[in-house]
C-alpha cells in the first residue's frame, strides 16, 4: 500500500479556517475575509439596500458578529426571484466563562464556567485550554468590540488521580457544578501576583467588571488587545483546546479537529459562494439569488437574534421583495438546504446505526431523511441534491436513524 504524506489543498484550507475560528466570532471574522478576497461587498441591516443592491453584485451582511449571510444577484434579477440557499450553523459545544468567573479553592486560581449545547464533557478533561472570544472596550465614551485568541493554554481541568479514585475506568462520572471547574494558577505565584491587588473602589462603577473575575485573566486579556484592564467592561470568552486541527492516518484520509460540527460545512459553503462569484461563469444571467446563511447557537435550539430561527432570512427576503405579493412569489421559487455533519458507522459501536442507513467515512455527502419530519428533506429536494451530486462525479449515502433512537434536527421550521 502507498503511504500519501500529504492531503488535498482544500483540506489545509479547512484546516486554516478551524484553526483561526476557535469561536463563532472568530468564524465570521475569517468567512467576511474570504468573502472581502472574493470582491464581496459588506452592507449592514442598518443601510438603505436599494442604494447598494445592484445586478450582477455579489454582497454579505453580519449579526451581532456571530453570524453570516452572503449573496450574489443575477444580472437579469427582478424583485420576486427566489433563493437558493445553503445554511449552516458555526457554534459548537463548548465552556463559557461566567459573568463573575473567580473562585479559588485551596490555593488554586480557578475560573467559573457554564457548559454550552450538547458536550461530550468528558473530552475537555485533562486538555490544554485556552480563552478566545468578543470583549468590550469602553475608551473615552467609545465603546467598541475585539476579538481575543489566546493562543498558549492557561486553564486545565485535571481528573482526579486513579490512586483516589479506583473505580473512575469503570464509570466516570463528575458533577458539573463542582468537579468541572478549571484551574488557572496558583495563589502566591508571581503569575498570579496581580490577585493580591486590592481592586481601587474608585473604579467600581455599575458598568466595571473587575471584581468579578481574576485580575490576572483581566490583565492577560489587557495585553492582547494592547488595553488598559480598566477598559475591558465585558465579554464572552469561551474556553478551547489549543491542539491544533490536523490530518491524520495512514494516507492523511482523517480531519482530526474539534469544532467540525459544523465549521466544516460553514467553510463549504463560504469557498463555494466565493469561489462561484470569482469564476468565469459569474455572474448568471437568469436564475435564482445564492445565498449562505452562517447561523450561531444552533447547540441550544437557534432561538437567539442571530439564530436560525430569527429574522435573518427573512430580513433578507423581505429586502429584496418588499410586497407581500412579490415576497410570495420569491417563497414559491425559494430552495433551501440544511447543510450540517453526519455520523458515520463507528467500527466499536456498529449497532448504533440502522443496517442499511450507516454512513461510510469518505463515502460521499450523507442526505438525512425522517419520516417524523426531523429533516428537512423529501423526495423532490433529495432528488436534486443527487443531480448536483452526479453532475460533479460525486457519490450520495442515506441516512435514516434506527426506530429505537432519537433522531436528532438542525433547524426549526418558522413561518415568514
Amino acid at each position: 500500500m502507498m503511504i500519501r504524506n500529504t492531503g488535498p489543498e482544500a483540506a489545509y484550507k479547512l484546516l486554516d479556517f478551524l484553526n483561526t475560528s476557535p469561536t463563532p466570532f472568530h468564524a465570521v471574522q475569517a468567512a467576511s475575509k474570504r468573502l472581502d478576497e472574493a470582491g464581496f461587498q459588506k452592507i449592514r441591516e442598518t443601510d438603505d439596500w436599494e442604494k447598494y443592491i445592484k445586478q450582477g453584485g455579489k454582497y454579505y451582511f453580519t449579526r451581532n458578529q456571530s453570524a453570516l449571510l452572503a449573496f450574489t444577484i443575477p444580472k437579469n434579477w427582478k424583485q420576486g426571484a427566489g433563493l437558493s440557499i445553503v445554511a449552516t450553523h458555526i457554534d459548537s459545544p463548548n465552556l463559557r466563562v461566567r459573568p463573575v468567573s473567580k473562585k479559588s479553592k485551596v490555593g488554586y486560581l480557578q475560573v467559573g464556567v457554564e457548559t454550552y449545547g450538547g458536550g461530550i464533557w468528558h473530552s475537555w478533561l485533562d486538555r490544554d485550554l485556552s480563552l478566545a472570544g468578543r470583549v468590550v472596550i469602553s475608551s473615552n465614551d467609545v465603546v467598541s468590540a475585539k476579538l481575543v485568541h489566546i493562543t498558549r493554554p492557561i486553564l486545565r481541568i485535571p481528573t482526579l488521580a486513579i490512586h483516589l479514585d479506583r473505580n473512575v475506568n469503570a464509570e466516570l462520572k463528575f458533577n458539573q457544578e463542582t468537579e468541572f471547574v478549571p484551574i488557572a494558577g496558583l495563589l502566591g505565584s508571581v503569575e498570579s501576583e496581580l490577585n493580591s491587588k486590592p481592586a481601587e473602589k474608585a473604579t467600581a462603577t455599575a458598568s466595571s467588571i473587575q471584581a468579578n473575575h481574576h485580575p490576572a485573566i483581566l490583565a492577560l486579556l489587557a495585553e492582547e488587545l494592547s488595553v488598559a484592564p480598566e477598559q475591558i467592561h465585558d465579554f464572552e470568552l469561551h474556553l478551547y483546546d489549543t491542539q491544533l486541527s490536523q490530518l491524520g492516518g495512514l494516507n492523511n484520509e482523517f480531519v482530526f479537529s474539534p469544532r467540525l460540527d459544523n465549521q466544516f460545512s460553514s467553510f463549504a459553503a463560504v469557498e463555494a459562494i466565493a469561489n462561484t462569484a470569482t469564476s468565469e461563469l459569474f455572474p448568471t444571467l437568469e436564475g435564482n439569488v445564492n445565498c449562505i446563511a452562517l447561523f450561531n447557537h444552533e447547540e441550544i435550539g437557534s432561538v437567539s437574534t442571530n439564530g436560525a430561527e430569527s429574522s435573518l432570512i427573512p430580513t433578507l427576503l423581505h429586502r429584496l421583495s418588499p410586497t407581500p405579493a412579490l415576497l410570495g412569489q420569491s417563497l414559491a421559487r425559494s430552495f433551501l438546504i440544511s447543510s450540517d455533519m453526519g455520523h458515520a458507522i463507528h467500527p466499536n459501536y456498529t449497532s448504533k446505526h440502522e443496517d442499511n442507513h450507516a454512513p461510510r467515512m469518505n463515502g460521499g455527502i450523507v442526505i438525512k431523511t425522517n419520516a417524523k419530519q426531523r429533516y428537512a428533506s423529501d423526495p423532490i429536494g433529495s432528488f436534486i441534491v443527487k443531480k448536483l451530486v452526479e453532475r460533479k462525479g460525486g457519490r450520495v449515502q442515506e441516512f435514516e436513524a434506527r426506530n429505537d433512537m432519537c433522531a436528532s434536527f438542525i433547524f426549526f421550521a418558522k413561518p415568514f
